[in-house]
This record gives structure tokens, sequence and C-alpha cells, in this order.
């Protein structure tokens, strides 16, 4: 995404958030990767320290990796935070 875009769609993503959701509050990331260890450990790395519980399971051929992460969070820029942090990791699909 580029920059300007990925800005507007954090704000309107942080909008519904405010608007739906009372805070703290868990939330479910949904996230697919190549699977690949190294990406996997990434993505999980960020929810380091968070008491997140992570579910993954793997494609039917095996080639992607979908990861489902619920965690409480105390407000929308959090949210926010954890996507920008898992976007960085290459290949990364968030649903």
């Amino acid at each position: 995404m580029e920059s300007e875009k990925a800005e507007a769609f954090y704000n309107r993503l942080k909008g519904e958030l405010l608007k739906n959701t009372t805070w703290p509050a868990d939330y479910l990331y949904k996230f697919i990767v190549p699977t690949d260890p190294k990406r996997i450990n990434q993505i999980q790395d960020v929810f380091d320290n968070t008491g997140a519980v992570i579910e993954s399971k793997q494609s039917r051929k095996g080639k992607y990796t979908s990861l489902s992460i619920t965690v409480h969070l105390k407000n929308p820029d959090e949210v926010i935070e954890k996507y920008k942090e898992v976007g960085k990791v290459e290949g990364v699909i968030s649903l």
C-alpha cells in the first residue's frame, strides 16, 4: 500500500473501531503468509508478551499458513500499531 492509501485505510479503521467497539477489548487479527518458519516467527514476535492466543493452519498444499491471533488491547491505536508492525513481514496478507 502506498503511504497515503495506507493512512486513509488506518484512519477509516480507527473510526470504525471507535464506533463499533467498547475499549479495552479482544481483537482478532487474521493473516496469511507463505509457509516459512522465519516469516511466521516474525509475526508471532510482534505479539510476544501480549498474552495473545495464536492459532495457525497450513493450506491444503502447505504453501501458505493462516494465522488467527486474538489479543486484548486498550484502544484502536494499539490495533493499528500491530497491523503496521506485521505489515513489515514480506509476503503477509492482512484479512
